[in-house]
């Protein structure tokens, strides 16, 4: 077989992939795509007990009830995986909530399932950034 006939095969195995790929996967890699155009750290290649600078979207906020200590956890994903973002002391922040795409800085904690970032600096971002 010639060589155009193997790349015209490799090609259409890899467009078969994409379309049998489940909207998750996609969505995961868009979001892994994103990240690595705005510069940031992989959530995958955090290490732990150094500053990292990370970006995805909210896929959870967790808030705690009135009665508990105050902390808001929100689960960050950009596609390679995941990493809390831990405010203590604080009950809800405007614009944090799931589905919001943003990016965030600070000391990365070796977390039970997955790694995490107490008080993080962030911003939020547009769907488009």
């Amino acid at each position: 077989m010639s060589r155009p006939a193997r790349s015209l095969r490799s090609r259409l195995t890899d467009r078969v992939r994409s379309l049998r790929a489940s909207r998750e996967d996609l969505a995961a890699a868009d979001e892994q795509d994103s990240a690595s155009r705005r510069g940031t750290t992989l959530i995958r290649d955090l290490t732990p007990r150094r500053r990292a600078c990370v970006s995805g979207v909210l896929r959870a906020v967790t808030y705690r009830p009135a009665s508990a200590k105050p902390v808001l956890v929100g689960r960050l994903f950009d596609g390679t995986g995941s990493v809390d973002l831990i405010w203590i002391g604080r009950r809800a922040i405007a614009g944090i909530a799931p589905g919001t795409h943003l990016r965030a800085e600070g000391m990365v904690v070796a977390g039970h399932s997955r790694p995490s970032i107490y008080n993080p600096v962030y911003e939020l971002l547009g769907q488009d950034a």
